[in-house]
């Protein structure tokens, strides 16, 4: 398997290369030459399989150049009930007839991005120590990855994590989480902005080419095809619970802000896997739900961004989205770079509307939208606790009220799980007037000593920041 640049850059790499780049070299992103296709066969073979097999099967139809026993292995040591809380991983329950829940969230940081982080942990460490060489992990953060990705990394060899946050637009949990952590090789970076002045640094970093090489950065951040990756398995594994047979159909609807993980769903659906509907849920920063409404991509700027209480997708631009629209002007890379770089970067806005291809984000792709506000959360949380005694977080919130609009009959709707309720208290608290039950391990969390630089929203400042740390 070979994988190719968004923009068009003729070199083509293999997996391991692209695992510590991030950004191709021009700017885009990676993806595979083509996408591995399963047929009914191949889903009756992986339905029955525990999960560390499943994702095995998933990841080696991309993965070529790690040995099968070494990516097994990695497998296996990932996805285990003492890390993920569950034999299954990720258990689905029916919420009401024909809406499931998928639980995502039981990891060490209490959200879904454990799940392909705690991989990209391991494969970081393997490669590294193949090479012998080290890395220094430059990520931006609007929640949720952060502290994924350091308790990930914590005490890897070879790994050094410096991860940007926007300065008190997270959680107290999540601050707290990221910032109370004294481990050696964690740098916490509070950029004084919002979370796009935080990927713009990142992806300026990325793309000094020179910078890049001599302080060897990577990326943990959905840019890094591995980490999407290996959400695409969780998508398999919800469908195969929700199912008896593989030739039914399912729909999934993601909370979204960054596209990454609903981008896995469309992965999985260029696979093979029968998703009828990909339904992307946005809260008021709605930048998705009006491209999939009206074919306009309109980034906005920071002082245009929502603070909202379901901060993780309080993002106007969705880094993922390039992988997307490559796939629906179909694979055309001279296209793709004049709306990003062209379109997007002179006027910060590219419009579709009139092309053809649009209407395939629905037709062909299956990609629906909805978004959610501040009422809608309050009353969701409300409800789900009142009818289902069942406590959900913000996000999934979103992910549950846009979800009932979109379902079709027959069709098992499927949500996707965010975070657990604790890492937004206060909004559970506006809600139900109690605080969510924390676990035992995260008592006291935002009193402990904390460790984190503050620094303006500049990429220069931020490679200043790592330079003096790589000694």
């Amino acid at each position: 398997m070979r994988y190719l640049s968004t923009r068009g850059h003729p070199e083509r790499r293999r997996f391991c290369e692209i695992l510590l780049e991030g950004l191709a070299p021009d700017g885009g992103l990676y993806l595979p030459e083509h996408y591995p296709q399963v047929d009914v066969a191949t889903l009756a073979k992986w339905r029955d399989l525990p999960y560390a097999e499943l994702a095995f099967e998933v990841l080696s139809l991309y993965i070529d150049d790690i040995p099968a026993a070494d990516l097994k292995a990695i497998c296996a040591k990932t996805y285990t009930a003492e890390i993920f809380g569950a034999p299954d991983i990720v258990p689905l329950r029916e919420l009401e007839d024909g809406v499931y829940l998928e639980a995502l969230s039981n990891g060490p940081t209490l959200a879904f991005k454990d799940m392909a982080m705690q991989l990209l942990g391991n494969l970081f460490e393997y490669e590294l120590a193949r090479r012998g060489e080290e890395l220094n992990i430059l990520g931006a953060t609007s929640g949720d990855t952060g502290s994924a990705a350091e308790y990930a990394m914590r005490g890897k060899k070879g790994v050094r994590v410096f991860m940007t946050s926007p300065d008190g637009r997270m959680s107290p949990f999540q601050q707290a989480q990221m910032f109370s952590l004294q481990d050696p090789n964690i740098h916490n970076i509070a950029v004084a902005g919002v979370f796009d002045d935080c990927q713009d640094i990142v992806k300026a970093v990325s793309n000094d080419l020179d910078f890049k090489r001599k302080y060897r950065i990577g990326t943990v951040n959905s840019i890094n095809w591995a980490r999407l990756l290996a959400q695409v398995v969780y998508y398999f594994a919800g469908y195969f619970q929700a199912t008896g047979s593989n030739d039914k159909q399912v729909s999934f609807t993601v909370p979204s802000g960054n596209f990454g993980n609903v981008c896995a769903g469309h992965v999985a659906r260029s696979m093979g896997l029968p998703i009828r509907t990909l339904v992307v849920a946005t809260n008021e920063n709605d930048v998705l739900d009006e491209f999939f409404r009206t074919g306009i991509y309109r980034v906005r700027s920071a002082a245009d961004t929502h603070e909202t209480s379901s901060p993780s997708m309080d993002i106007s631009k969705a880094s993922n989205f390039e992988r997307f629209v490559f796939d629906l002007v179909g694979r055309d890379a001279a296209k793709t770079r004049s709306l990003f770089e062209g379109d997007l970067g002179k006027t910060g806005r590219f419009d579709l509307s009139a092309d053809p291809a649009f209407a395939e984000a629905a037709t062909r792709f299956g990609f629906a939208s909805s978004r959610s506000t501040h009422a809608d959360r309050l009353a969701t949380i409300r409800d789900t606790d009142k009818r289902f005694a069942t406590l959900i977080d913000t996000h999934t919130a979103d992910g549950l009220k846009v979800a009932r609009e979109h379902l079709a009959p027959g069709v098992p709707m499927i949500v996707l799980e965010t975070a657990l309720p604790i890492k937004f208290a206060e909004t559970i608290v506006e809600a139900l007037g109690r605080a969510p039950e924390r676990p035992a391990r995260f008592e006291g969390i935002e009193a402990l000593p904390r460790r984190v630089a503050q620094l303006p929203a500049d990429a220069e400042a931020v490679k200043a920041y790592i330079a003096g740390h790589c000694d």
